[in-house]
Formats: C-alpha cells, structure tokens, sequence
C-alpha cells in the first residue's frame, strides 16, 4: 500500500509493522511526530505495544534496555540533545548487548539553539558500538528500521537509524507500506536467548575485573565483524521480499567516474542530480553513499574508490580540533591502497542548504585539486 508520509511517521509505521513490543516516549523537536503517531497507534488499538512515558531521554534509552533485557522487541527515537542526554546509556546498551532500535533525527547541537539539521549528534556517539544506519528518503527510513530489527536481534548490538531534520522528518513523500504478513514472514517475533526471567536467572550487568572486560570488549567487536556478512544477507532477503535493493554503500555511476563524491544522508540526493549534470556536460563524475556507518564498509570504500583521480569527502559534520569525520573514515580505509587524492569539504551545518551548484562546485574544486588544508569549508577562516 503506497501512503504519503514524512519521514517521522515513516519511523512510526515501521514501528508498528515491526511490531515494537515496548516504546519508550520522550519528545523533542523534530522527532515529536514518531511518538506522537505510534501513541495514536497504541491507544487505537493499531499496535500492541506498552507505551512508557518517561521523563527525560536518558529514562527513554533506559526503559528500551530494560524491556529488551527482558525479551521484547523495543524501540524509541531522539534527536540532539536529547540523545546526548542518552550517552551513558547507549554505552550500556550495546555492552549489555540489547537489539534495541532508536531512531535518531539529525539536529544540529546548540548553542546557538537550532533545530536545523547536521549530523554531530549521531556521529558523537559513533564509539559507543551502535551500528549507525543514515538514510536518504522516506522510503529508505521505513525499510532501514525493519532491517535495524533483524540485523540486531541476529548479533546482539543496538542500531541507530538516522535521517535528516525537516529534509526527511518534515517533508512527505510516497512510501510503499509492505503488507503486515510479509513484515511477519520476514521479521519473526524476537527470542531473547538470555533475558531477565525469575524462571530462568541469570546475573546482568554485574561486576567484572581485567580478567574478563577485555574479552567482553573483544567479543562486541568479533560480532561487529560478523554483521557484515549479516547485514548483507539481511538485504538480500529483503530485496527477494520487497524488491527493493539497499547495499552498505550505495554508488552512482561511480564505475567509469574520474571524480568522486562520497555522501551521506539526504546531499546523496542532490549529489546524484550534480552527477547527471555534470556528466551531460561531459564531466565524468559518480558518487558513493556510506548507508552504514557502522560497522564502516572499509571494504566497498576501497573497492569504489579504486583508480579514481581524486575523491571529494562532502560532510555535514565535522570533528573540532580535526576533520569532517566520514574524511576520516574514508582516508584511514585507504591508507595501504594505492595513493588517491581524497579531499575533505564541509557543507550544511545547522540546516544551510545544499544545492547542486554547490555539489558541482566542489566536484570542480576537486578535480583541480584544490581543498584548504586540511578542510575546505567555502568560507574565509
């Protein structure tokens, strides 16, 4: 059933089809509308879940890890400082091991106080072992928390499925709503095989000495390394299910470009538009969307990347005191390959707009080899 949704209540249905056991609610702008419709939802009899209200987003990440340690299938969603609030605790849910799901909407963190868009509220928490999914459409929302569900629940790590404010969470478009029984089919009730059980107990985040917390840490990160062959089977199954294809990255006529963008978020969107333009004015450009951040696809990067005559890194973020942090990323993949050009620009922080004459101006910039050193913010320091 094809429906025309924003990108909030795209989370909210997915939720639902999902069938979310346990949400915990919390608003903030502008991820108000998620639990605003999941609680029509709830109190509609559309959904059975148990709809907690807490008061603050550290109770929303905590209640989440309770219901999960206890067998069900949770969810919530944030943005900002709202997940900010949630930090100690999103440590604690991936080391207690717990599939929750949030979703996170992209908000840029204050001061100045703005509810516009950039991406360092979710990459500030990239080393808390969530896996980070950043989604491009409303669509690509709804099919990502459904997915986040199967991956998680299969490795035992939490997923954070990120989408743009007022650019996705704000702006309707037609999403297909898959039918309840194929989402069931697909996306089987969630079996703890340790959970809090008084017939069955068990000791949860207990006391551990050097002995142990090495091995713990070391066995997060084995099965980080084992979701990708997870995540790529995962998406194989929907795509046989669904028909519609999703990768960890995603590239546009990226094979024969000699320049190229790699994107993330909603600018993948725009950067495709440049890349049609500039190809009919005979500039061989592609790009490359990173979709999973976490676990960072090293291997696609390095596959994508290769023989092209410099790259163009394009972030809505940046890391203070270093770099736009998907540059970093993309640099360290290729530190042993051979050597590419690769450039870092930042665009869009706090909402500023990205059009696609300024995609194609820094494809132009890239492919002259010019970047400020080390990152070009298109503004005089």
């Amino acid at each position: 059933m094809k429906k025309v949704i924003t990108g909030n209540h795209a989370v909210s249905y997915a939720a639902k089809i999902a069938r979310a056991e346990v949400v915990a609610a919390y608003p903030i702008t502008p991820q108000t509308q998620v639990v605003e419709k999941i609680s029509s939802f709830c109190a509609d009899g559309e959904m059975e879940a148990i709809f907690i209200k807490v008061e603050s987003e550290h109770s929303a990440c905590a209640a989440t890890i309770g219901a999960s340690a206890a067998g069900a299938r949770a969810f919530t969603a944030t943005s900002s400082q709202g997940l900010a609030l949630m930090h100690e605790m999103l440590h604690w849910a991936a080391n207690a091991r717990v599939p929750i799901v949030i979703a996170n909407i992209n908000r840029a963190m204050g001061p100045p106080w703005t509810i516009w868009t950039d991406q360092n509220d979710s990459l500030s928490q990239r080393d808390t072992g969530w896996m980070q999914i950043y989604c491009e459409g409303n669509q690509d929302v709804l099919d990502s928390v459904i997915q986040a569900f199967k991956i998680s629940e299969q490795v035992s790590i939490p997923s954070m499925v990120v989408l743009d404010a007022f650019f996705l969470s704000h702006t309707s478009e037609p999403v297909d709503l898959p039918e309840q029984k194929l989402v069931d089919k697909f996306l089987p009730r969630y079996e703890a095989k340790w959970k809090l059980d008084i017939g069955n107990p068990h000791t949860f985040g207990g006391l551990t000495g050097p002995d142990r917390y090495y091995e713990l840490r070391y066995n997060l990160q084995k099965d980080f390394i084992r979701s990708v062959k997870v995540i790529d089977k995962v998406q194989a199954e929907f795509k046989e299910m669904f028909g519609r294809e999703y990768g960890r990255v995603e590239p546009f006529m990226a094979d024969d470009a000699e320049v190229l963008l790699v994107v993330s978020g909603t600018i993948a969107s725009t950067a495709k538009q440049a890349v049609l333009d500039a190809r009919k004015a005979g500039f061989k450009l592609g790009s490359l969307k990173i979709r999973f951040f976490r676990p960072f696809p090293q291997d696609l990067v390095q596959k994508h990347l290769a023989g092209k005559k410099s790259v163009a890194v394009i972030d809505r973020n940046y890391s203070f005191g270093s770099e736009g942090i998907f540059y970093s990323e993309v640099k360290g993949a290729m530190f042993d390959q051979p050597h590419i050009p690769i450039y870092s620009y930042i665009a869009g922080l706090g909402g500023r707009d990205v059009a696609v004459k300024d995609i194609l101006g820094i494809a132009e910039l890239a492919k002259a080899g010019k970047c400020d050193n080390p990152t070009w913010w298109g503004v005089k320091l």
